[in-house]
């Protein structure tokens, strides 16, 4: 019911949640076309949306305490293949179904491993973008302040092919750059209300 009313009114729902204090929250986005410019969900967008919810939620008589409405934000998942390849080139954490046991033999990855962060790509022998490839590297980040020398080679570059069947959450990683925001529209926007207001 939440998914046509978002729908609907020319967003694409993100993500449902519902808590168990009664807390109903939904993300939403505009939908993503190949090629067209990305717009940001705006708080004008998430309020007219709440009305919307609020006065269809009360015919449906669903139980609810308070409804959130919100832009997907930094961490944003990444749902079907439309999602990944609207954001192929960005930094991900993905997480898998099952632990790569087997698969990892000989690879130089531990088998019990089911987290990766690293960037998304396709796979372009893939049919229909059925395939995608994680490619990271296992070095960790250098602290801050402290130099790295020019010298020093990089740790060599992992990947990993998967099917979207293999994984349980693909979310962009909340990497900010405090030296400047490279998407703007990733920043959250939310609005909130109580049903008894």
């Amino acid at each position: 019911m939440i998914e046509e009313t978002v729908r609907g009114m020319g967003y694409d729902l993100v993500e449902l949640e519902r808590s168990a204090g009664g807390l109903l929250r939904v993300t939403l986005d505009f939908p993503w076309v190949q090629g067209q410019p990305e717009q940001p969900i705006t708080v004008e967008d998430c309020e007219r949306v709440t009305r919307q919810l609020q006065y269809t939620l009360e015919v449906e008589n669903a139980d609810y305490k308070r409804l959130e409405v919100a832009s997907p934000g930094i961490d944003r998942p990444l749902n079907g293949s439309n999602d990944c390849l609207r954001f192929a080139g960005s930094v991900v954490d993905l997480t898998l179904k099952q632990a790569l046991g087997e698969a990892a033999a000989g690879s130089g990855l531990a088998a019990n491993r089911k987290k990766f962060r690293g960037t998304l790509e396709t796979v372009e022998e893939s049919v229909d973008n059925h395939l995608w490839r994680i490619v990271w590297s296992d070095e960790p980040p250098p602290k801050p302040g402290v130099r790295v020398s020019k010298k020093k080679a990089p740790a060599p570059l992992q990947a990993m092919t998967f099917s979207l069947d293999e994984v349980r959450e693909i979310r962009l990683a909340p990497i900010v750059n405090f030296k400047g925001r490279a998407n703007p529209s990733a920043m959250p926007t939310t609005t909130e209300t109580d049903p008894k207001e």
